[in-house]
């Protein structure tokens, strides 16, 4: 897919990571380029909630079928933090647990076997000290209230994006200062979307609608509106690094993250089915 991207680029190709588009995320992009928190050091992101199951067994049971936290969700925060640092990881440690194998509604012969529970550290930018430490906490056994923050921290200071309003404060400040409040949803709400995807997802399709309002013709798009939006070569990226904390948690140590350049195994899935199976 990646390189028929490249082949076509006269095609919009695109990845459909939201976050890049909610304005709280927007406008920490933008003070981070600005120098607000001066130079970067820190990102640390929690992201807590419900359980990601389906009703009934199907692919967010199943890791090698994409399901789980570090794979819907952790995906996404994977690519925000290279959107908002401008670099990207080198190396990353994780964890990943299933504490929820089966419930009333998944049972008998099925088990699941996609994470709720997942902790990764990665370094990104340059090597040694020069480093952004990066810590994300994905847990999905917390019934109630949606938690969503990611902080970034820097040598005059922080911010805080909670929800969809994004909060700073400057080394010396007593209290944190409101940059962007929620200005409230009008759109439909729906149960299974959290606030900040929605209102990500539906700034992401305006930009799309404006990216192809721009040609008069409507059969071409402008990239102006969609500049920000993560490419294939991010989605390449960002499935790398998914790759490397898998492994991670499998070896108990830290995993390099190298983009691959050629064609995958086809038969990749197939062959860890059957390793995990003959375990």
């Amino acid at each position: 897919m990646v390189t028929a991207a490249r082949y076509y680029p006269q095609l919009l190709s695109i990845m459909g990571n939201t976050l890049r588009f909610l304005p709280a995320f927007v406008a920490m992009r933008q003070l981070l380029v600005e120098g607000y928190v001066g130079e970067l050091q820190v990102c640390d992101v929690r992201v807590y909630g419900p359980s990601l199951l389906d009703q009934s067994y199907g692919w967010t049971c199943e890791e090698l079928m994409g399901g789980g936290g570090l794979h819907t969700v952790g995906s996404a925060i994977i690519d925000l933090l290279s959107y908002l640092s401008g670099t990207r990881a080198h190396r990353v440690h994780g964890l990943l647990r299933t504490f929820v194998q089966q419930n009333g509604l998944i049972r008998g012969i099925r088990r699941v076997t996609s994470d709720d529970f997942c902790f990764f550290q990665m370094l990104m930018g340059g090597t040694g000290s020069s480093s952004v430490c990066c810590t994300v906490t994905l847990n999905f056994n917390m019934p109630g209230s949606f938690v969503h923050e990611v902080m970034v921290v820097g040598s005059t200071g922080r911010l805080i994006a909670r929800g969809t309003e994004l909060y700073g404060q400057r080394n010396g400040s007593k209290s944190e200062e409101l940059l962007v409040g929620d200005n409230g949803w009008v759109g439909p709400e729906v149960k299974e979307m959290p606030l900040p995807l929605l209102q990500g997802l539906s700034s992401m399709v305006k930009a799309l609608r404006q990216s192809f309002q721009a040609k008069e013709e409507r059969r071409c798009w402008a990239r102006g509106p969609v500049a920000t939006a993560p490419t294939f070569e991010d989605g390449l990226y960002v499935q790398t690094v998914v790759e490397a904390v898998k492994r991670s948690s499998s070896s108990g140590e830290w995993e390099c993250v190298e983009i691959m350049s050629h064609e995958p195994d086809p038969n990749q899935n197939l062959c860890e089915a059957l390793k995990r199976n003959k375990n």
